[in-house]
């Protein structure tokens, strides 16, 4: 039950044998990019017995990615417990490192941006022109970017983002 990491040319020779590639971003990134091979398990599904429907048995190897690799080296434990007994190896850099390299991704530009990017660029925009309108229109806007870094100072320290529930159940995003 050992974890070791792989290049993203690593990853690709296993590809080709028999191992199970793992994505473990969100749904809403994987449907985006994903490396074709990839199968989607976001990371808060990954705990003990997951695969229980594949039987991973000791001699077995799943290759783990994430966007960068931050999130799979974070959860390097969790992931080992998750696919036990067989042998977990993380690919280094995630999808980044991967189309660095060179090698295929499918993409779907249909599919909406993630959902914390989406909130990202509400926040952005909603503090932006709050402070320009409260700055060129009246100081009453100032409110906008005000309530925008409360809400954000609120989503840190509670896990629980507004902006991220109201956006998800927009129409573009169903």
């Amino acid at each position: 039950m050992s974890s070791e990491f792989v290049t993203p040319a690593e990853a690709l020779a296993l590809s080709e044998r028999k191992v199970i590639l793992i994505d473990i971003r969100g749904h809403d990134e994987w449907r985006r990019e994903h490396i074709s091979a990839a199968r989607s398990m976001p990371l808060e599904q990954l705990q003990p017995g997951c695969f229980g429907e594949l039987s991973l048995r000791d001699n077995e190897t799943v290759v783990f990615h994430c966007q960068s690799g931050t999130r799979t080296n974070n959860a390097a434990a969790q992931i080992r417990a998750a696919v036990h007994p067989a042998k977990a190896l993380i690919m280094q850099g995630g999808l980044n490192a991967w189309k660095a390299a060179g090698y295929p991704v499918q993409v779907d530009r249909r599919q909406p941006l993630p959902l914390m990017r989406q909130v990202q660029l509400t926040a952005g925009a909603l503090a932006l022109c709050g402070t320009l309108a409260g700055a060129l229109l009246s100081p009453v806007f100032y409110i906008i970017p005000g309530f925008v870094g409360a809400g954000l100072v609120f989503a840190g320290a509670t896990g629980w983002c507004g902006m991220a529930k109201l956006l998800a159940v927009m129409p573009w995003n169903r």
